[in-house]
């Protein structure tokens, strides 16, 4: 017994000795601000664009300096439009508002269109998606479909709506499905088998399987698809504004013509590339986020 005793003495007193030894984990480092690294990053992506933009807006007033030119140069869009560049939330009355109004209007009726285009677009890609035959007997009418351009729906869509808004929202629509339905459905199709295994093992049913296995393995595609409408939308709505009136930033652009405001003109397409790549961006990084950086190969 003295021994077992011994025994159990030090066998507490390592015990407690080692526990001694245990020292606290250290905090993780707090992140350094560095602005050098911030610094670098901007002029990395803003300095390039900005010296070929300076050229390019050289060169256009060189070319364009002449009394003769039929254009007008920088400089004189500067002086004539400048109310529209510096305050584009001016309103002075139902057509005489700025440009960012005009925009923000536009947007609206994109949201609309490019919205039912999305929901619509994603649902019937991933039901043609998932049979062959329905692929192979819709993939080329879908590829016929979205060659037309946007303004010979136009006719049609004034014809049912008997409206300029709706059928203005109808033309983004039928513009911008098409390249998320193929996408939606070439996702799809490329569905690993093991995740299909894996559904019928655990016995999901179809909208388990929607939401669970199809949605995130075919994001990529998705996204892809996404990112095309948009940009179709946004040239739609542009154009379908020039004809169906209003006060869009397309209507906008056929009174400036109709009343000889060439730089009028050139600063709204100013203000339709910059939203453009906005929501090419805007869409990117939602996909980004999503699918945590995958890309659809």
């Amino acid at each position: 017994m003295p021994a077992l005793a011994k025994k159990q003495t030090i066998a507490t007193a390592a015990a407690a000795s080692t526990t001694a030894t245990i020292l606290p984990l250290s905090k993780r480092p707090a992140a350094r601000f560095d602005a050098r690294k911030i610094a670098a990053a901007v002029a990395r992506n803003v300095v390039p664009p900005l010296v070929v933009l300076v050229i390019l807006l050289a060169v256009w007033q060189v070319l364009c300096s002449s009394p003769t030119a039929s254009l007008p140069s920088p400089h004189q869009v500067w002086q004539e439009s400048y109310d529209l560049i510096a305050y584009p939330f001016f309103n002075y009355g139902s057509q005489d508002i700025g440009l960012g109004w005009r925009v923000l209007i536009s947007l609206q009726r994109v949201a609309y269109g490019f919205g039912l285009a999305a929901i619509a677009g994603v649902v019937v890609g991933a039901v043609i998606g998932q049979s062959v035959w329905a692929m192979r007997g819709l993939d080329p009418i879908f590829q016929v479909l979205r060659t037309v351009p946007p303004l010979a729906w136009l006719p049609l869509s004034l014809a049912a709506f008997q409206n300029a808004n709706p059928s203005a929202i109808f033309v983004i629509f039928i513009t911008s499905i098409w390249p998320v339905i193929i996408n939606t459905a070439v996702g799809v199709r490329n569905i690993p088998q093991d995740y299909r295994n894996v559904a019928k093992v655990l016995r999901l049913n179809q909208i388990e399987f929607f939401f669970k296995i199809m949605l995130p393995s075919a994001a990529p595609y998705i996204f892809t698809g996404l990112r095309i409408g948009v940009g179709l939308s946004w040239l739609a709505i542009v154009a379908a504004e020039m004809l169906t009136g209003g006060v869009g930033i397309g209507f906008f652009i056929w009174d400036a013509w109709n009343s000889s405001r060439l730089p009028d003109i050139i600063v709204a397409l100013a203000y339709i590339g910059v939203v453009g790549f906005a929501l090419d961006k805007l869409v990117a990084a939602v996909g980004k986020l999503i699918t945590r950086g995958a890309s659809a190969n």
